[in-house]
């Protein structure tokens, strides 16, 4: 059983009594004993939000200024009042610019320096065993050695994973060694601040320090694993470098004696569309769920099965980091609404599909017959579509055609016509009258039998120095004068050009 030392409840932060502790805690855990999820699980620690705020634990570190203190220094509350990156009025350890791990000023000594790394034990990777110090007589892993000048970590992983080792360490920025779990045992572990060296391949991670080696295991970015362990973290290729172009791997979890995989996702960085996700029933092998650069994973999901597939496939486009994925085994069958922010999906080949475009924050239904009702609810969906966009070009149709001509017939058949206002007295004396739906008015035009419909003519109740008489269009009664000047205006240009 691990036993706990030095524990300090208010800062969260743990010393290990012994390296067995710290390899264990490195790794996930057999049996009923649960993996210890760190503070910050970023690569560089962008997300911790703890309360360390001394440069290594306990009182042996530099104090933290706080961070409304430091307006001389580029990160302060002033410049950020609103919480950017964690700052605030504390001395807590942050990494507001994404250093290769949490940091804070602290007083500037005679050396000028005004800044530090913190230590904090809680904050790294699982998979990542610690920082260890290398005397080089005998070498702290004692296996296959190389050195780079583009050393990455996952480089360094690669290399010692080809060669059958389970461990892997970086030393020095550009030094790679390789070793077995009795080496590790043997190392003597050191302040994680001690591995400050960046790596020569990749500026944004750490490859060990002058005479330290950080030691991580192999099984970190592996294209595959078989995972029988109550809880662990599956990585994607290449972790935490970039997948690489055409990646193709799987992962198999069976937590023994569970009888649900309960999945969080705690880093998804994939951009491009074809490149995805996929969970399967281990048993059924039906799919469950498909992630990609547009469909993003949200809540934790708890899935209502024993054996869980993942697989990962990429194209030639749009490299990313890739994931990091936190799975926990469930005893006992899953009770709804035991917690709210678990989402339970069926055990029975239902698919899981996305209700909202908003893939991080979306719901989820399930479909049993997900092909079936796919193609029906297409067919619906394009038949709907269609009947929608005839009705809305046939509205903009007959809302451009504001005038309708919608009879004709002699003067004589229509009569005197008579409306308000001045014009009294409207007659189409023996020529041709329509009549005309403008705008949803009904108006009278009276054209003389034979003559051109632009001919001038007089009004019934006006004489020729008349509007009517006089502009370019024929005799307008009955409910003309219902028609706004501007209308009235339109309808007599209309004629007009008719």
């Amino acid at each position: 059983m691990c036993v706990w030392c030095n524990q300090d409840s208010a800062s969260r932060k743990y010393a290990f009594c012994n390296l067995d502790c710290l390899l264990r805690f490195a790794s996930a855990l057999h049996g009923e004993e649960q993996a210890e999820l760190s503070e910050c699980f970023m690569v560089n620690g962008a997300d911790y939000r703890g309360t360390q705020n001394r440069t290594s634990p306990g009182s042996t570190g530099r104090p933290c200024l706080y961070w409304n203190q430091t307006r001389e220094h580029a990160y302060n509350t002033a410049k950020y009042p609103n919480g950017e990156w964690g700052l605030g009025s504390h001395n807590y350890c942050r990494n507001p610019d994404g250093d290769v791990q949490p940091w804070c000023y602290i007083s500037e000594n005679e050396e000028g320096i005004y800044w530090k790394y913190c230590d904090i034990p809680t904050c790294h990777m699982p998979g990542y065993v610690g920082c260890f110090l290398d005397s080089g007589t005998p070498p702290a892993l004692s296996g296959s050695s190389g050195t780079s000048t583009k050393l990455t970590v996952q480089v360094c992983l690669s290399f010692c994973r080809k060669r059958g080792y389970k461990f892997a360490g970086v030393e020095a920025g550009y030094a790679c060694f390789c070793g077995h779990e009795g080496d590790v045992r043997r190392s003597q572990p050191v302040s994680a601040v001690e591995c400050d060296q960046v790596c020569f391949g990749k500026s944004s991670e750490l490859c060990g320090g002058d005479g330290r080696i950080g030691i991580y295991n192999v099984s970190m970015g592996a294209c595959q694993g078989n995972f029988s362990d109550l809880s662990g973290v599956i990585y994607s290729p290449q972790f935490p470098d970039d997948y690489e172009a055409d990646s193709n791997c799987s992962w198999s979890l069976h937590p023994l004696g569970c009888e649900s995989v309960e999945v969080t996702f705690r880093i998804f960085d994939v951009h491009d569309p074809n490149d995805r996700l996929e969970l399967w029933d281990g048993h059924s092998n039906l799919l469950l769920a498909q992630f990609d650069g547009r469909r993003r994973p949200g809540a934790p999901l708890l899935f209502p099965t024993d054996h869980l597939l993942l697989s990962f496939h990429s194209d030639q486009l749009l490299q990313a980091q890739g994931f990091a994925i936190l799975y926990r085994g469930v005893k006992g069958p899953p009770i709804n609404g035991a917690r709210s922010d678990l989402r339970t999906l069926p055990g029975d080949g239902s698919r899981l599909i996305p209700t909202s475009s908003d893939w991080l924050n979306s719901t989820w239904t399930y479909s049993a017959n997900d092909s079936a009702i796919g193609v029906g609810a297409w067919v619906m969906y394009t038949a709907t579509g269609t009947f929608i966009l005839a009705i809305l070009i046939i509205s903009y149709h007959l809302r451009k055609r504001t005038c309708l001509f919608v009879q004709k017939k002699t003067g004589s058949s229509l009569g005197p016509f008579s409306s308000k206002g001045p014009r009294s007295r409207c007659q189409c004396l023996g020529g041709e009258a329509w009549a005309v739906a403008y705008r949803h008015t009904r108006v009278v035009i009276c054209t003389t039998r034979g003559a051109p419909h632009h001919r001038p003519l007089r009004n019934g109740g006006g004489v020729a120095g008349d509007d009517e008489a006089s502009s370019d269009c024929s005799c307008l009664c009955h409910s003309y004068e219902n028609l706004s000047s501007t209308n009235q205006s339109s309808l007599k240009s209309l004629i007009s050009t008719i």
